[in-house]
C-alpha cells in the first residue's frame, strides 16, 4: 500500500479538471489548413490581378483569351498549395512524434495516458529517458537530473531535488542545480522521481512562451511589398495608355469601337501579366529545390529573403554543436593529458582511467555523459555484477557503484564534481590546489570536467556512505559537446558572403567562447545577459554587429538582440530549436527551425525549417535564396524587355496607318505561353559563380532598379526596331496582311528566343550562354519551335491566328533578325561591364558595401 500523499488524483477528480482546465497541449491557431493555405494565395497582388484580367475578359466576351488567364492563374494556384500542404503535413508528423506520454498516480495505481490528459494535481513518475509532460513541482527523487537545453539553451543537465516542505515559498524558473521543479519538454537523463503537476497547456513555461508569440506580428516579406508596388505602377500606366489609345484612334481614324478593341490590346501587352506566374513558379520551384537539401519552406517568400540575410543569429547547443556530450581529454593523476584518438591505450593507468569511469555509470545510461564514457569501453562491466549503488546527494558531488569481482572482493567505481573525488580520495591542500588549476584550465576550453576514483573492498559489509572506502585518484576526464562537422566549412562561407554571425546562448560564457572560437568566429567579447540588460538599444545592436558572443542570455534578451539588429537595418535570420528561442524566431524576418530536435513552438513560430539540424542546410538556403532572386530578376529583365516590342507593335499600326496585326489573341499567347515558358530557363539556372562571394544585397534596393530597366529597355528596344523594321518593309513590299501577320510573329518570337541567352548572364561570354549546360532550355526551344512549325503546317492553328503561308527565304529573314539582335546586345555588355560592378548578374545586382566585421 502506498502512502497517502501518493494516491494522486481520482478518476472523476481529474476528469473535473480536465473539463475545466482543457488539454494540455498548445492550441494551434497558427496551423494553416488547406482553405487557409487557398486564402492566403488569392491574397497576393499579382495573382489577384490575373484572376481579374481573366473574369474581365469573361464580361468582354473574350472567352479563350479568359480561359487562358484563369488556368494560369489555377496553375499557379495548385503549385504552391501543394508544396505548402505537404509541408504542412511534415510539420504535423514531427509535432506527433515529440507528444510525450506520462505515467501518472491516480487512485493509488500507476497508469501511462497520452500527455495531452494529463492535469493540474497528477503525481507523475518521472523515469529515464522520459520527457516531461508539464510544469510540476517534484516530491520525490532518487538522483534526478534533466536536460533542459529546449529552456535554457544549456547543453549540460541540471540535478533536481525535492521540495523541503509544502511551505517553501520558491519561484520556477530553468536552469540551475538542485530546484524541485520540472518543465513540460525536458528530458530526464538519470535517476528517478515524483513530481506534482502545477501548471498544464497555455500556463506550463512553454505554453506561456507560445501564447506571447501571437503578439509578435510577422513582417510582411519585402518582396511581396515591392510587386504589390509594382503592380499598382503598371496599372496606372496600362489605365492611361488604354485611354489615351481609345482617344487617339477615336479622334484620328473615326473607329471607336475599332479603338476600343486597340487600346485592349495595348493594355494586355503593357500588363505584366506573366509576373505572376513566374514568381509564383519561381519561389515554388525554389520551395521544391530546397526540400530536396531535407529544408522546408513554410512560406515560399522566406527563400527570397534568405538571399538578402545581413546578419545570421545562431543559437549554440544543437544548432552549432550536436547536443551530445563526448569525451575530449583525458587527465592522469601526474597531470599528463591524452584525447581519445591519441591515446595510447595500453598504458595501464590510463586503461584504468577509462574502465573506471564506465564502471561509475549504470549499465545503460541516459544521461549525455555517461553514453559518452560508455562509447569509450562499453564491456567495462562485463562479468561483473553491480552489488549496490550510491547515488548523488546535494551535500556529496559524487556517485559510486560497487562491482562484485570474480573472487571474493569488490571494486568501487566513484565519478562527480573533481573537488569532491580528491576530499573522497584524502588529498593534501596542496594537491587540491593543483587539482583546482587544471580544472580551471579546462574549463577555460569549454569543457566539462568529472574526477573519477577507484576502490578495492573486501569486507562483508558495506559502509554507509561512500565516504568509508579507501578510494584512490585516478584521474579526470573532461567532456565538450562537439561542433557540428559542417559548421567550420557554413561558417567561412557565411564570411565570404558578408553575412554576420552571431551567436547567442544561454549557456556560460567560457563555454561559450570556447565553442565560438573552435566554430570560427573569432570573439573579441563576451556580452553576458546581465551586460545587455545594462546596454540601451543602440549599443546592444553596436555591440551585436561586432565581434562578440553572446551568453547566459533569457529569451526576452534574445528577443531584444534580434530587434535591436532589425531597428539598425539589418536583415536578419534567426536559428534555434528551443521553446526559448521561438519569440525571436517569430520576430526575426526569417526564423529558420530545427525539425529532428527542435520544438513545436519553435517550428509553429518559424519560417523554415530543417529537418536534419544541419548547420551547413542553412547555408545552403542562403545559396539557393540568392541563386533564386538573380534568376528571378533575369527573368524580370527578360520579360519586361519582351513587353516593350509586343507594345511597340501593338501600337505601330495605329501611327503608320497599317492595318491592327495583333490582336488579343496573339498578344494573349505570347504573354500566356511564350513568356513563361521561356521565363521558365531562368528558374532552371545554375548560381553565378560568384553566388556567395559578393556582399548580400541593400534590403532597400527595388526589386526593378534603375539599371536593370535601363538594360531591359535597350534589349526590348533593339527587339523592337528589327522587329518593327520587318513589318513596315515587307509591308511596303506589298505583302498580304497575313502574310505580314506571320513574318513578324515568327521575327518577334525568335528574337525572344535570342533574348533568353542574352539575359542568361551578364558576366560570361557569348559561347558558354550556348554551351552552359540548362535542361529546361532545351526543352523550351524545343517546344518553341514546335509550336511555330505547328502554326504553319496545321490549317486549323494557322486560320486562328490569321497567318499567311512563309516560304524558306522569309524563314532566313526571321533568323537574320534573331541573329542580329543576339550579336548586337552580346557586343553591347563589354563597354557596360566596365562601368558595373563585377557580379555575376551585372547589372541586375548592384553590389552593397561591405561591413566591418561582416565575418564575425
Amino acid at each position: 500500500m502506498k502512502p497517502p500523499a501518493m494516491q494522486g488524483l481520482t478518476a472523476s477528480e481529474a476528469q473535473a479538471r480536465l473539463t475545466a482546465d482543457g488539454f494540455n497541449e498548445l492550441p494551434r491557431t497558427g496551423r494553416r489548413t488547406i482553405l487557409r493555405l487557398i486564402v492566403e494565395v488569392l491574397r497576393e497582388p499579382m495573382l489577384l490581378l490575373l484572376l481579374a484580367g481573366g473574369l474581365i475578359y469573361f464580361v468582354l466576351g473574350d472567352l479563350a483569351e479568359a480561359l487562358l488567364l484563369l488556368a494560369f492563374a489555377s496553375i499557379s494556384i495548385v503549385i504552391t498549395i501543394v508544396q505548402e500542404a505537404r509541408t504542412e503535413r511534415v510539420l504535423d508528423s514531427l509535432r506527433d512524434l515529440t507528444s510525450p506520454r506520462a505515467l501518472v498516480i491516480r487512485g493509488g495505481e500507476r497508469i501511462r495516458i497520452p500527455g495531452r490528459e494529463v492535469v493540474r494535481g497528477d503525481l507523475i513518475v518521472l523515469s529515464e529517458g522520459d520527457r516531461v509532460a508539464a510544469d510540476a513541482t517534484v516530491v520525490q527523487t532518487t538522483d534526478l537530473l534533466l536536460d533542459e537545453s529546449l529552456l535554457t539553451g544549456e547543453s549540460v543537465p541540471v540535478r533536481k531535488q525535492a521540495l523541503p516542505s509544502p511551505e517553501t515559498s520558491i519561484a520556477p524558473h530553468a536552469g540551475g542545480d538542485d530546484q524541485p521543479f520540472v518543465f513540460s519538454g525536458t528530458l530526464v537523463v538519470r535517476g528517478s522521481g515524483v513530481a506534482e503537476v502545477t501548471s498544464t497547456g497555455v500556463l506550463s513555461e512553454i505554453g506561456k512562451i507560445g501564447q506571447s508569440l501571437h503578439s509578435l506580428a510577422t513582417e510582411a516579406p519585402r518582396l511581396q511589398q515591392q510587386t504589390t508596388r509594382l503592380v499598382a505602377t503598371f496599372a496606372v500606366a496600362s489605365a492611361f495608355v488604354i485611354g489615351l489609345t481609345v482617344l487617339l484612334y477615336g479622334l484620328y481614324r473615326g473607329g471607336w469601337l475599332e479603338g476600343v478593341l486597340a487600346g485592349i490590346a495595348l493594355g494586355m501587352s503593357m500588363l505584366p501579366e506573366e509576373f505572376p506566374v513566374v514568381l509564383t513558379v519561381f519561389l515554388a520551384m525554389g520551395a521544391w529545390r530546397i526540400s530536396q537539401a531535407r529544408v522546408l519552406t513554410r512560406r515560399a517568400s522566406a527563400i527570397e529573403s534568405l538571399g538578402a540575410a545581413t546578419v545570421l543569429c545562431t543559437d549554440k547547443t544543437g544548432t552549432l554543436t550536436e547536443n551530445r556530450m563526448t569525451v575530449a581529454r583525458l587527465v592522469l593523476p601526474d597531470g599528463t593529458q591524452y584525447t581519445p584518438e591519441t591515446a595510447v591505450r595500453a598504458a595501464p593507468a590510463l586503461d584504468q582511467l577509462i574502465e573506471t569511469g564506465v564502471l561509475a555509470c549504470v549499465r545503460e545510461p541516459f544521461d549525455p555523459m555517461e553514453k559518452a564514457l560508455h562509447a569509450l569501453a562499453s564491456d567495462a562491466g562485463a562479468g561483473r555484477r553491480l552489488v549496490q549503488s550510491y547515488g548523488l546527494r546535494p551535500d556529496l558531488l559524487a556517485m559510486s557503484n560497487v562491482w562484485s569481482e570474480s573472487g571474493d572482493g569488490c571494486v568501487v567505481a566513484a565519478k562527480g564534481a573533481p573537488e569532491t573525488i580528491g576530499m573522497l580520495c584524502g588529498m593534501s591542500a596542496e594537491e587540491l590546489a593543483e587539482l583546482r588549476s587544471r580544472i580551471d584550465a579546462l574549463a577555460r576550453e569549454g569543457l566539462r570536467v568529472l574526477g573519477v576514483a577507484r576502490a578495492d573492498w573486501t569486507e562483508t559489509d558495506l559502509p554507509e556512505t561512500q565516504h568509508g572506502f579507501p578510494f584512490r585518484f585516478c584521474g579526470l576526464i573532461a567532456f565538450a559537446d562537439p561542433l557540428r562537422l559542417q559548421v567550420k566549412d557554413a561558417m567561412a562561407e557565411c564570411r565570404s558572403a558578408g553575412i554576420h554571425v552571431v551567436m547567442i546562448t544561454g549557456d556560460y560564457p567560457a563555454t561559450a567562447s570556447a565553442i565560438a572560437i573552435r566554430a570560427g568566429l573569432d570573439p573579441e567579447r563576451v556580452v553576458t545577459g546581465a551586460d545587455v540588460e545594462a546596454m540601451g538599444e543602440a549599443e546592444l545592436a553596436g555591440a551585436a554587429r561586432g565581434r562578440a558572443v553572446f551568453a547566459r542570455i533569457a529569451p526576452a534578451q534574445k528577443l531584444r538582440i534580434v530587434n535591436a539588429l532589425k531597428d539598425a537595418g539589418e536583415i536578419v535570420a534567426m536559428t534555434g530549436d528551443g521553446v526559448n528561442d521561438a519569440p525571436s524566431l517569430k520576430a526575426a524576418h526569417i526564423g529558420i527551425a530545427m525539425g529532428g530536435r527542435g520544438t513545436d513552438v519553435a517550428r509553429e513560430a518559424s519560417s523554415i525549417v530543417l529537418l536534419d539540424d544541419d548547420f551547413g542546410s542553412i547555408v545552403k538556403a542562403i545559396r539557393l535564396g540568392r541563386r533564386i532572386y538573380d534568376n528571378l530578376r533575369k527573368a524580370m529583365s527578360f520579360i519586361l524587355a519582351v513587353h516593350v516590342p509586343i507594345a511597340g507593335l501593338a501600337l505601330l499600326p495605329l501611327l503608320t496607318g497599317m492595318p491592327l496585326l495583333f490582336g488579343p489573341v496573339h498578344i494573349a499567347f505570347l504573354e500566356m505561353i511564350i513568356d513563361p515558358v521561356c521565363s521558365l530557363v531562368f528558374e532552371a539556372e545554375t548560381e553565378e559563380s560568384d553566388v556567395m562571394r559578393r556582399p548580400p544585397r541593400s534590403p532597400d534596393e527595388p526589386l526593378l532598379p534603375r539599371s536593370l530597366l535601363v538594360w531591359s529597355a535597350l534589349q526590348g528596344g533593339l527587339a523592337l526596331a528589327l522587329t518593327g523594321g520587318v513589318m513596315v518593309t515587307v509591308n511596303r513590299y506589298g505583302m498580304s496582311a497575313n502574310e505580314v501577320r506571320a513574318l513578324t510573329f515568327f521575327s518577334l518570337v525568335l528574337v525572344i528566343v535570342s533574348l533568353i541567352f542574352v539575359n542568361r548572364s551578364f558576366s560570361t561570354s557569348l559561347v558558354e550562354a550556348f554551351t552552359r549546360p540548362n535542361r529546361t532550355l532545351v526543352v523550351i526551344v524545343t517546344f518553341v519551335t514546335s509550336v511555330l512549325a505547328l502554326s504553319l503546317v496545321w490549317p486549323a492553328a494557322a486560320d486562328l491566328f490569321r497567318f499567311g503561308p512563309l516560304h524558306a527565304d522569309d524563314l532566313a529573314v526571321t533568323a537574320a533578325v534573331a541573329l542580329v539582335c543576339l550579336v548586337l546586345l552580346e557586343l553591347s555588355k563589354y563597354p557596360l561591364r566596365r562601368r558595373v560592378p563585377s557580379s555575376g548578374a551585372g547589372p541586375l545586382m548592384p553590389s552593397r558595401p561591405g561591413r566591418g566585421g561582416a565575418a564575425g
